[in-house]
């Protein structure tokens, strides 16, 4: 069907993100931190050079659009989180909350693209903690809190806390973080 024939569910837009396991190898074939910051913007803003209509009549799933990016599927959860390698870990902050606010509204179209209960899942993971896990890294980074506190539950009765104490509706940006340890694990961001 389509781009099937050589993508599946997004284009090569997309794909291109999908080394996790060798980031700074990806980072240095794109000319260092610098260029590879250029791509990610480019990716965001690059017009899809045909309607939409005829994008999903290739990519079905290829939905919640920005540019060439599309956070309507799986494929593309982690790219935003990209901009924490970069100089410019605001970027990260910026464009999760432009794609909250645009593709998970508080109504019937909260939910792009393609749900298979992954979309959903990853919707709570970014509104309770907006942490994404680096994959292929053994981390966290950070995005843009919508909370002001969210407790997770670990076992053997430990929790993992995130706190944004001084969270505002229209704060997109952390001003610091803080790492307190406790019975379970907490990061507080100021």
């Amino acid at each position: 069907m389509g781009g099937r024939d050589y993508y599946d569910e997004n284009n090569g837009w997309t794909y291109l993100w999908q080394v996790q396991h060798d980031l700074q190898g990806l980072i240095e074939l794109m000319g260092g931190k610098e260029g590879f910051e250029k791509r990610l913007d480019r990716l965001f803003r690059e017009p899809l050079g045909r309607s939409k209509y005829e994008t999903w009549a290739k990519f079905p799933d290829f939905s919640g659009i920005v540019g060439q990016f599309s956070m309507g599927n799986e494929p593309s959860f982690h790219i935003p989180y990209l901009y924490n390698l970069t100089d410019s870990p605001w970027k990260t902050q910026k464009k999760i909350r432009m794609l909250l606010d645009a593709w998970y509204p508080d109504n019937i179209f909260g939910i792009p693209g393609d749900e298979d209960g992954v979309v959903c899942r990853h919707s709570l993971y970014f509104l309770q903690w907006d942490l994404s896990d680096g994959p292929g890294l053994p981390m966290y980074t950070i995005g843009s809190p919508l909370f002001e506190k969210v407790t997770i539950d670990l076992p053997g009765g430990r929790t993992f806390t995130v706190e944004a104490p001084v969270y505002r509706s229209k704060q997109v940006y952390p001003e610091g973080l803080a790492e307190r340890q406790t019975a379970g694990y907490a990061m507080v961001l100021a």
